[in-house]
């Protein structure tokens, strides 16, 4: 029960306060971890030759990503056990805002509607650079109508990536394993692409972030379409539009959120975009019932807040149920 109401405090937290900036946040220290063990594992393959570079690279891509699970996993587990020496109370307190800084669904909907903002009261130049803080693809080009899809798509992957799946994990097993899942989640954006430099380096932390969100993707989906009926969205076409597109992703587990997304808000999204000076295609999400506004930017956030309250109430009341028998 403990790690259950530490779990609950935390997500109560992120949600009054957001993520607090005035601390360092233990996903940057794993970050650091991971970009040290990176350069070591580039620096040892140096001398190969490049077929036995790739092999190399693709070893050390799972030294890499044990490394940095054992050490993101561990450390927690190492100091909530001296925390516990010191005061049950301690721990306790500890857990608790560690399950705060792991949640980001206050800092995704904040972040996401500072590009509303821009859209609204700034130039099309300030939304670029808002959304280019929470995306992964090139900016610099987008029109208005990118710009919106571009923050929609974000949070609606991310509703999974950063609130309801680290959700499942400290559910499951409190801090520590909220703080496995971010490792897992970390490396995979930090050397899981596919591109010349990391194909080989990143490819086992890639799969393995797969895997890890497997579950937590379908069940993001399933509770967000819940979600989409009880905010009064368009549920019936996020059901349709989800059977229809949720595999319409070179991940696995991205599609799943983004289809119910789409379809709730009578939306198109995804479709081709730029990486790093590269197009790359990409099928489109949904259908066009309308365009896209700014507003969406807005609905997507209260999906998000209501699929976040949903996976708290369905699982973690189905977790005290199980522990009160």
């Amino acid at each position: 029960m403990v790690s259950l109401a530490a779990c609950v405090i935390g997500f109560l937290l992120d949600l009054l306060f957001g993520d607090p900036v005035w601390l360092y946040h233990p996903v940057r220290l794993i970050g650091r971890w991971i970009t040290f063990l990176e350069k070591q594992i580039f620096r040892f393959c140096e001398k190969y030759t490049e077929e036995k570079r790739k092999k190399k690279l693709l070893i050390g891509g799972g030294f890499l990503w044990v490394s940095v699970v054992l050490v993101s996993t561990g450390t927690p587990c190492l100091l909530l056990f001296l925390a516990e020496k010191i005061h049950p109370i301690f721990a306790f307190s500890l857990e608790t805002f560690w399950c705060y800084q792991l949640l980001a669904a206050a800092s995704l909907r904040k972040e996401s509607k500072k590009v509303y903002e821009k859209l609204t009261k700034g130039t099309l130049a300030e939304a670029r650079k808002a959304v280019s803080m929470i995306v992964g693809r090139d900016t610099d080009t987008l029109d208005e109508k990118g710009v919106i899809k571009a923050a929609v798509e974000t949070v609606a992957e991310n509703t999974s990536d950063g609130e309801v799946a680290p959700l499942i994990f400290l559910l499951l097993g409190g801090a520590p394993l909220g703080f496995f899942y971010k490792a897992v989640n970390t490396m995979d954006s930090m050397v899981g692409y596919k591109n010349e430099k990391y194909l080989y380096l990143g490819k086992i932390p890639a799969k393995l972030d797969d895997v890890m969100n497997f579950i937590p993707a379908r069940v993001s989906a399933v509770i967000m379409l819940l979600s989409s009926f009880l905010l009064g969205l368009d549920g019936e076409n996020a059901y349709k539009v989800y059977k229809k597109d949720r595999r319409k992703h070179a991940s696995p587990n991205a599609a799943q959120t983004e289809s119910v997304c789409a379809g709730a808000l009578d939306i198109e999204l995804a479709g081709d975009a730029s990486y790093f000076g590269k197009w790359v295609h990409k099928e489109t999400i949904g259908i066009p019932y309308r365009e896209p506004e700014a507003e969406d930017i807005i609905r997507a956030g209260k999906l998000l807040y209501m699929t976040a309250f949903l996976t708290l109430l369905i699982l973690g009341g189905g977790k005290a149920c199980v522990l009160l028998l």
